[in-house]
């Protein structure tokens, strides 16, 4: 691989420096206060009983990680079995060296071999470099779409109806 990168699946011990690289992009993206995700809960959530996320890291010959695309598999009523691109960064110093699109390349790779029918992700509006970027591979940015979200303060304070928090219930050996 390219100036002794290596490209390969994330594992437990990768963990530390994910989520520095994702400290770093919440820096750029002007919202460094925005992360509260831990060590702990990544540990759990990637690697605990029942992992939610994976993700392929890129490695410098000093075993330094320089680059993390972490996906998830999500679902559309529309089409099916989706992959979900989380993010896609590659650290400051080392864009537009290809990496992303190493790490991209390996997302779709990782679609194709889950019998995946799409691959969706964000990208801020603002974020010109990352939009010229996705369109230069080929894909739809989409601007018809609005997010919705719900944060950890407004999912503690929502009024669920009793029928619902009832339906909810784990049904005991089964798992999203």
């Amino acid at each position: 691989m390219k100036n002794n990168i290596v490209l390969r699946r994330g594992v437990e011990a990768d963990l530390p420096q994910v989520l520095a690289l994702i400290q770093e992009l919440a820096v750029y993206e002007r919202a460094p206060e925005a992360v509260t995700n831990t060590l702990a809960a990544m540990r759990r959530d990637g690697f605990g009983p029942e992992p939610i996320f994976s993700f392929f890291v890129l490695e410098n010959n000093g075993a330094e990680v320089i680059g993390i695309a972490l996906f998830y598999t999500a679902y559309s009523t529309w089409k099916g079995r989706m992959l979900y691109l989380e993010d896609l960064i590659v650290t400051e110093t080392a864009r537009r060296g290809g990496y992303g699109r190493l790490l991209f390349d390996a997302v779709v790779a990782e679609a194709r071999t889950t019998g995946a029918v799409r691959l969706k992700w964000q990208v801020l509006n603002w974020n010109e470099p990352a939009i010229a970027f996705y369109k230069k591979l080929g894909a739809t940015i989409e601007d018809e779409w609005f997010n919705g979200n719900l944060d950890d303060a407004q999912l503690a304070s929502y009024t669920i109806a009793p029928a619902a928090a009832e339906a909810a219930k784990p049904i005991v050996g089964r798992s999203l």
